[in-house]
């Protein structure tokens, strides 16, 4: 018995991976920082630096940094795939 408990215990403790999400770019708003992905979700980057020769088609992948149950926090990196 003590050894499933322990087993949980360590994989609980872990710290959590870096969250990061793929995605083909439909639109993309220069001026509000924002991306639209293909599956029409929204990412604002705030005031990530993004390649200026950033385009609709790209396929990037958004580092960020969850906030928990309150969602989406911070976009840290933006990287094209």
């Amino acid at each position: 018995m003590r050894l499933p408990l322990a087993v949980f215990a360590l994989l609980t403790a872990t710290p959590a991976l870096a969250d990061e999400v793929s995605g083909t770019i439909l639109a993309y708003d220069r001026q509000a920082n924002v991306i639209v992905f293909s599956d029409r979700s929204v990412w604002e980057l705030g005031d990530l630096e993004v390649p200026e020769d950033l385009e609709a088609g790209d396929r990037v992948t958004i580092d960020f940094t969850s906030a928990g149950d309150s969602g989406i926090g911070k976009a840290n990196a933006l990287t094209r795939e």
